[in-house]
């Protein structure tokens, strides 16, 4: 069977997925699933993925996957070449470490979910929302910026010039920060990784605004 992605495009876990995808060669058909609209608490994708969350991904043998990080490093286990989880046990936990900063301790204080909650629950108006998005933001990043400053194995990207799993991440945080209105140009280090990044292929081609539900 043809590979299965179930995304959404300013979805950042999709976002993520796509990346680790395009970056493997692995070719994939799409089923847009509109957060806005619900989507994905419909019946239908409840049968497919009971959390109800995105991204899923049935690969090519019919077995189902969720958790992007989970997802990346099963890729990574599946289709080894290009690796984007070094071989290095060190290495390998510096790069889930700059990983699980983004998607553990950022992105799940400031995903849709949160946001709408804090509006419907507390009466957080459009300004309280963004000053709440724009303290995890400023938090988070200062924390990375340090973290990458200080272990000193960042070059070209997070992990010397090898793209890995925490450049996965780390582009569409950036990408999630600018649609908040929140620069990055003060934390230099995740600004210059991002600016290389986003020369890559596999970032270019996948983006939000290249995705078909965007339009």
């Amino acid at each position: 069977m043809t590979r299965q992605l179930y995304t959404f495009f300013r979805s950042s876990t999709s976002f993520r997925l796509r990346i680790a995808l395009a970056y493997k060669g692995l070719a994939y058909e799409p089923h847009y699933v509109s957060l806005p609209k619900m989507e994905h608490r419909d019946a239908a994708y409840l049968a497919l993925n009971p959390q109800g969350l995105l991204p899923l991904l049935i690969d090519e043998d019919g077995s189902s996957y969720i958790q992007s990080l989970a997802i990346i490093e099963y890729l990574d286990e599946q289709y080894p070449e290009p690796p984007l989880v070094p071989k290095d046990i060190g290495d390998r936990a510096y790069v889930r470490a700059v990983s699980q900063i983004i998607a553990c301790e950022m992105h799940p204080l400031n995903n849709v979910r949160v946001l709408k909650h804090i509006k419907t629950q507390f009466g957080a108006d459009d300004a309280a929302t963004k000053a709440w998005y724009a303290h995890w933001i400023t938090e988070g990043f200062r924390g990375l910026e340090d973290y990458l400053a200080r272990a000193g194995r960042h070059r070209t990207f997070c992990f010397g010039d090898q793209v890995t799993m925490a450049d996965i991440c780390l582009v569409p945080q950036v990408f999630n920060a600018v649609r908040f209105d929140c620069p990055v140009d003060g934390y230099p280090i995740i600004k210059r990784i991002f600016d290389n990044c986003m020369q890559l292929e596999a970032v270019i081609s996948t983006q939000p605004s290249t995705q078909q539900d965007a339009f």
